[in-house]
């Protein structure tokens, strides 16, 4: 399979060649950019399974770069480094995008076992994603891919992406549960107050479209998650 290749954007010539020889000890490819313009020119002219960058940086900064590689890859993991440890930056980070922060300084082996987490996470999506699509659900005929959601010969009921996702992952864990974080981390790619409000909400509308069939139902398992119950 070969080692895994990582963008390293990072304007502190010290830091980033000390971050770059540690990673590849780690047996990971490291490319090293020097700033935001130089990231993204390397970003599109060779494939990375990861991206690493500085938020403060002169000519383009993170926040920037983050934006231009989404434009072009929604699915490459990106990871922000920033000595400020302002809300509003975490949450414009994770806005644009971002799968994980770290503030500065940070301890090396944290970094390595995000990189190590995120990238087994994005094998496991995607090693399922390949595997399986279609649902029977009850009476409930659900394909992910098209994001349908059908009973008996009736018009098929077109799910948004976050619908489509939770569903899926709710059908994954049929009549078992289906934890609360992973469910967040995984489509909100945050585990907070607000993203788990809004989690309900999307909770609530998949259990509006499943009331069709009365054998299913989703049950709220107290401070844990949330369990897809198919009594047919």
């Amino acid at each position: 399979m070969g080692s895994k290749k990582i963008l390293l954007v990072e304007d502190d010539p010290n830091f980033g060649t000390v971050l770059k020889d540690y990673l590849a000890l780690n047996d990971y490819n490291v490319t090293h950019a020097k700033d935001g313009i130089e990231g993204l020119i390397m970003f599109k002219n060779n494939d990375f399974d990861l991206c690493i960058l500085d938020v403060m940086m002169p000519r383009k900064d993170g926040f920037s770069l983050a934006q231009d590689i989404r434009s072009t890859n929604k699915e490459v993991p990106i990871i922000f480094l920033t000595a400020k440890t302002m809300k509003e930056d975490v949450l414009k980070g994770y806005q644009v995008g971002a799968d994980d922060y770290l503030n500065k300084p940070f301890d090396s082996e944290v970094l390595l076992f995000k990189i190590k987490a995120i990238l087994q996470r994005k094998e496991s999506d995607t090693t399922a994603e390949n595997e399986q699509f279609e649902f029977i659900i009850g009476s409930f005929f659900f394909n992910s891919k098209l994001r349908h959601l059908s009973i008996g010969e009736g018009e098929p009921q077109k799910l948004s992406p976050k619908e489509s996702k939770l569903l899926r992952m709710l059908a994954l864990h049929k009549n078992d549960l289906m934890p609360r974080e992973l469910a967040l981390t995984k489509i909100w790619r945050d585990d907070n107050y607000f993203t788990s409000r809004s989690m309900d909400v999307y909770i609530a509308k998949l259990r509006k479209y499943l009331k069709l069939d009365e054998n299913v139902e989703i049950l709220n398992i107290h401070g844990e998650g949330f369990r897809l119950v198919d009594k047919n």
